[in-house]
C-alpha cells in the first residue's frame, strides 16, 4: 500500500512525485522480509523517517549533525552506561512503549519508566524492614497491599524496591560493589507489605555526554523527579514497573523521561522528630516522612502483544 506523504512549503508537483517516488521504492525493498512483523516494522519506519526528512525539509548540513551526533552517542556507550535507552528516555520514546505494552485494565496501577539501575539479585528484607542498608537520607516509612483488579488481596506477591540516596546516587554508582537503597519483600497473607526506606530527591540523569547536550541545547533541564521505583509481580498477573513520586516535587511537571503520571503522586507526610514510628523503631531526635501506596495488579493475559 502506498501512503502519500506531501511535503509542507512550496514544492512543486513534480518534485512531490520524486520524493514520493522514492519512498515507494525504499518501502518496496522490504518484501522479502520472512518475518511478517519485521517487514512491518521496516516499512513503517522508512515512511516516517522519510515523512520527517520531507516535512522538516531536512538540510545535507543537519542530516551530517545528527549523524554526529548518533555517532557521539555510540562512543560514550559501554557496558555501564547505555545512550541511546537514555536518548530514548529523553525523547519520551521509553515511556510511549511502555503505555502502548501496559494497557490500561480497570482500576490497575500505572506502569512508568524502568530506568536503568535495577539490579538482580537485592537482598531480601522482612516486613518492616529497612532497605536502606546506609544509605544516606531521611527515613521514610512506607506501606500498602497489593491486590487484583477485582480487589481481591495478593498474598505473596513479590516486590522489588529500589531508590537514589539523598545525594542523587544509586549505589552501583559508587563503584565500591556496596548494596543500599534497594531490596526486595513479600506481601503477607492480607495483601499487606510495610517497609522502610529513605525519602525520595530529585537527581539529574547523566548529562555529560550527547543527551545532556542536547537538553542543553533545547532548555531542557536534565532533572528527574523525586521517585520511588517498584517491580511487583504475582502469579496470574501482569508484572507491574513503576514509580511512586513526591507530592510538591518541583519537578513533577518536566521530569526529564516523561515517566510521572498524576496517579503516582503520593504524599510523604513530615513526621517531626519524636513521633511515634509505626513498628516502635527509635529514631530519637530525627524527623521521618510517611506514606501509602496500595498497588492493583492487571491480569496476566491483558498484556500487549504489539
Amino acid at each position: 500500500m502506498t501512503h502519500q506523504t506531501l511535503p509542507t512549503g512550496s514544492v512543486s508537483p513534480e518534485q512531490a512525485a520524486r520524493e514520493q517516488s522514492l519512498v515507494d521504492e525504499v518501502v518496496a525493498s522490504f518484501a522479502g522480509a520472512e518475518s511478517p512483523r519485521l517487514r512491518e516494522l521496516m516499512e513503517a519506519l522508512a515512511r516516517h523517517v522519510h515523512a520527517f526528512v520531507r516535512e522538516t525539509r531536512l538540510t545535507e548540513e543537519e542530516w551530517a549533525a545528527a549523524i554526529e551526533f548518533l555517532t557521539a552517542v555510540g562512543h560514550i556507550t559501554d557496558d555501564k552506561r547505555q545512550e541511546f535507552i537514555l536518548l530514548s528516555d529523553a525523547l519520551g520514546l521509553s515511556m510511549q512503549t511502555i503505555t502502548v505494552n501496559n494497557e490500561a485494565v480497570g482500576a490497575a496501577t500505572e506502569a512508568t519508566v524502568f530506568g536503568p539501575f535495577f539490579v538482580e539479585g537485592a537482598p531480601r528484607i522482612e516486613l518492616g524492614g529497612d532497605l536502606a542498608f546506609g544509605a544516606k537520607g531521611q527515613p521514610c516509612w512506607v506501606e500498602g497491599t497489593v491486590t487484583d483488579t477485582e480487589g481481591r488481596p495478593l498474598p505473596g506477591a513479590r516486590i522489588e524496591v529500589w531508590e537514589a540516596d539523598e545525594d542523587g546516587f544509586y549505589d552501583v554508582q559508587y563503584g565500591d560493589g556496596r548494596t543500599a537503597a534497594r531490596a526486595h519483600l513479600f506481601t503477607d497473607d492480607n495483601g499487606a507489605y510495610r517497609f522502610w526506606a529513605v525519602t525520595p530527591t530529585p537527581y539529574p540523569i547523566p548529562h555529560d555526554g550527547p543527551v545532556g547536550q542536547m537538553l542543553q541545547a533545547v532548555g531542557r533541564s536534565p532533572m528527574r523527579a523525586s521517585h520511588l521505583h517498584f517491580m511487583v509481580s504475582a502469579e496470574g498477573q501482569r508484572t507491574l514497573v513503576t514509580h511512586i513520586f513526591v507530592a510538591g516535587d518541583d519537578y513533577l511537571t518536566h521530569d526529564s523521561v516523561f515517566g510521572v503520571r498524576d496517579s503516582l503522586v503520593r504524599d510523604f507526610a513530615l513526621q517531626p522528630a519524636g513521633t511515634p514510628t509505626p513498628d516502635g523503631r527509635d529514631l530519637g531526635d530525627t524527623e521521618w516522612t510517611r506514606t501509602r501506596f496500595d498497588i492493583v495488579l492487571a491480569p496476566a493475559q491483558t498484556a500487549s502483544t504489539s
